[in-house]
Formats: structure tokens, C-alpha cells, sequence
């Protein structure tokens, strides 16, 4: 953390700093759900982080897309003031029903300091998934021009979802993503998509602008791997939140069904993260 001789960023040089980690390369954005997952990452040595919806979600007793406007923002502001790292905010869809109603949304999130977000063209409606082209891409219009008024530092993300909703069509997300690039996006994201021809075709349609990709699961898949398709940055979504949940529910089910304790057996110790926690240590890399 932040110290007399290592003081706090501001928040514009940490967007400077997001925008400079797209430039070239290709590097990891994990994501954090809460302040104690964040500077634990922080502490490994990432250079930025991005918040997840659902993992923030299922900390409030929530389903993924069940928080309000106003929590997000909070927990934005949360993010923002106990890390000094780039920021990036999972928006969803800009917690909004109109083009101005998102500008106003993404006004307020960049309040918080963070120093990127994404908006998506899902419509949570399982009938009709994705909101019409034009109207997505308007909303990435009405996002760059809050981003803009504020200075245009902070990194917009244009995500379409078509490949987590049940429209998995390559085309079709493509063409999407280069509307939302004409509409101003700077990093596109197509979460879902998992082969080399879908990456490297969406890699290739929205060049020279960057690629954000998703591993959420299991995979043979590596940083070096994945940086030879020419994707600019790779975020792991709600995937540690599930992971951290999994142990919980290994352990708590144990002592629900069985009164066993044996799932307390690869509980992390509880000096470690009270020497991190109080400033003594770093995490075991």
C-alpha cells in the first residue's frame, strides 16, 4: 500500500498507466469482489484489476444483475480508495434504459475514480438477449461522451454478449464489436468465446484497437498462448469468486450433512492474512 516514500497515484495518472498496459503486449486483469480479495491482488503484483459483477453480486446475497445503480457505485468507490491500482469497472448495461440515462450513469462511475468500465448489449430478456445494434451502439456513444467531458482518459469497453446469452454467433458478435469500436469503444470483449478461430477472427476485425479475453474456467490455455493470438488482455470474471465460494461450500457442507471438520483442511492460514492485512507481509506469490 501507499506510503510516505511510495505515496497514493492519482486517479489520472492510474489511467494513464490502463490506457499505456493496452498499448502493446498482452497482460492479466483479474477480479476482485471484495476490498480484501483486491489489495490481496494488488499485493501479487498486478498491474490492474477489474471489478465482477457477479462475484460482488453473490457477496450481497445476490444473483448476478441483481444490484442496484447505487451499490455498484459504492463498491466502485470502495475498489477505488483501497488499491492504488487501475481500476476497471464491470458496468453491465450502464444500469440505464435510455442513451442519456447511461451518459448520466458513467458520469457518476467515473466520480469514483475508477480508470476503465465495459457496457454491454445484454437485455437480461432470455426471449431477446441482446439490445438491437444501433441501440448499442448509441449507448457506447452516449458512455464516450461522459468519458469525454470528463477529460477522456479513462478506457471504454464495448462487450457483447451474444456468445453467454445463447446467441453464439461469430458474425454477428463481430459486426457488433466494430459497431461498437465506430462508436467510440476502445477495448472490445466478446465473453464467451473459447477457440482460436473465434478469437483470432475477432483479434483480426477490430485491429488495431485491443482485445479483452475471458478464461473463466479451466483451461490449457496460457498467458503465452493466448498473447500469440494477439489478445491485449486476458480478465478471469467471476472465476475467482466461484473458486473461493467452492471451498466455502465443500467446508459447509460437511458440517451441514455430516458434522465432519475435514473441510477446513486447505483453510488458508489465519497468520498469513494477518500479517498482509496489517502490513508485515506480501502474499506467497
Amino acid at each position: 500500500m501507499p506510503d510516505a516514500k511510495h505515496p497514493r497515484r492519482t486517479v489520472a495518472e492510474k489511467r494513464r498507466e490502463f490506457r499505456r498496459l493496452h498499448e502493446s503486449g498482452c497482460f492479466l486483469i483479474p477480479n476482485p469482489w471484495d476490498i480484501g480479495s483486491a489489495r490481496w491482488l494488488q499485493g501479487l503484483g498486478f498491474k490492474a484489476l477489474a471489478t465482477t459483477s457477479s462475484g460482488f453480486a453473490w457477496s450481497r446475497g445476490r444473483p448476478d444483475n441483481g444490484i442496484t445503480r447505487d451499490m455498484a457505485l459504492a463498491h466502485l468507490a470502495e475498489m477505488v480508495a483501497a488499491t492504488d491500482v487501475p481500476i476497471n469497472a464491470d458496468f453491465e448495461s450502464g444500469f440505464a434504459d435510455s442513451a442519456a440515462a447511461v451518459e448520466e450513469s458513467v458520469r457518476l462511475a467515473l466520480g469514483t475514480g475508477i480508470a476503465g468500465l465495459s457496457i454491454e448489449d445484454s437485455t437480461g430478456d432470455a426471449a431477446n438477449p441482446l439490445m438491437q445494434v444501433d441501440d448499442a451502439a448509441e449507448r457506447i456513444r452516449a458512455a464516450r461522451s461522459a468519458i469525454d467531458r470528463a477529460g477522456g482518459e479513462a478506457l471504454l469497453v464495448g462487450r457483447s454478449e451474444g456468445f453467454i446469452v445463447g446467441r453464439p454467433d461469430l458474425a454477428e458478435t463481430i459486426a457488433r464489436l466494430q459497431a461498437y469500436a465506430d462508436a467510440g469503444a476502445d477495448c472490445l470483449y466478446a465473453p464467451g468465446i473459447r477457440s482460436r478461430h473465434e478469437i483470432t477472427a475477432i483479434v483480426a476485425a477490430v485491429a488495431p484497437k485491443p482485445v479483452n479475453l475471458l478464461v473463466g474456467a479451466a483451461s490449457e490455455w496460457t498467458m503465452d498462448t493466448i498473447a500469440a493470438l494477439g489478445v491485449r488482455r486476458v480478465s478471469v470474471g467471476g472465476a475467482l469468486a466461484r473458486t473461493a465460494w467452492a471451498g466455502f461450500m465443500r467446508a459447509a457442507n460437511l458440517l451441514a450433512r455430516e458434522g465432519r471438520f475435514d473441510g477446513f483442511a486447505e483453510a488458508a492460514s489465519g497468520r498469513e492474512l494477518d500479517g498482509f492485512f496489517g502490513g508485515e507481509s506480501t502474499p506467497r506469490g
